[in-house]
């Protein structure tokens, strides 16, 4: 569950991030104050084209050729250039530091070739009675 909801968190973070720094345009068409035509990537279609496409007769506006009847509106949002890749410094106490830990983990296991069994030198005990005999189990 908690890799899952990570998961999750990542991604809306990445998204955010993604849709923080990305530029985009947005134009509309509007015609007597109501929006006609939108788009992200190119240019709106004016509404004497729509109204030729359509060969509608009846339209809101008195006359669709009057200039203050439509009107075009563009909302453009740059990219934002502030977030900048980490630069990574190596400073001296860094490298010592690497340098040391990686001496010390290659030296760690040095000596283990010999197999050092540590209860070589003891006796087992001596047994009195045979368990087995005397809880009757045998193996057959």
């Amino acid at each position: 569950m908690k890799s899952f909801f990570t998961k999750i968190v990542s991604f809306f973070l990445a998204a955010t991030i993604f849709f923080s720094t990305a530029s985009f345009a947005v134009d509309m068409h509007f015609c007597c104050n109501k929006l006609v035509d939108m788009t992200y990537f190119g240019k709106a279609e004016s509404c004497s084209d729509i109204a030729q496409k359509e060969d509608n007769n009846s339209r809101q506006c008195t006359s669709i050729q009057e200039k203050d009847c439509c009107s075009n509106k563009t909302i453009v949002k740059t990219a934002d250039e502030s977030i900048k890749k980490a630069q990574t410094h190596n400073e001296f106490e860094n490298i010592v530091f690497l340098n040391t830990f990686f001496y010390t983990y290659l030296n760690l296991f040095e000596g283990l070739e010999t197999n050092v069994i540590p209860f070589e030198q003891y006796r087992p005990p001596l047994l009195y009675r045979d368990i087995l005999v005397l809880h009757e189990t045998f193996l057959i």
